[in-house]
């Protein structure tokens, strides 16, 4: 699904025309970013967590040669279904 689809779902849904469902998508979309990119989490009730963890230095290995390098620290995003999505994916019934 792409979000272009996801845009024609909201209209179908609620009504709006094509380009205020896509600026209504682009404007979730675009808080999700600058919330992740601030290094906050987000919960999302009923779908689930974005977390925002800091990994440290760690020492790797090169394939190639062997060698011993140095992996720089960086942040990943997880993201850890709630509940209610659980379920529905693996096909329990949702009240």
């Amino acid at each position: 699904m792409t979000k272009a689809d996801i845009a024609e779902k909201i209209k179908e849904q609620t009504g709006m025309n094509g380009k205020e469902a896509f600026e209504a998508l682009e404007t979730v979309f675009g808080l999700i970013k600058r919330t992740l990119g601030a290094g906050e989490n987000l919960k999302i009730s009923g779908f689930g967590s974005f977390i925002v963890k800091q990994k440290k230095d760690r020492k790797g290995r090169n394939p190639q040669t062997g060698d011993t390098i140095t992996i720089a620290a960086r942040k990943v995003l997880i993201f850890k279904p709630g509940q209610t999505l659980r379920e529905k994916i693996n096909g329990k019934s949702i009240q």
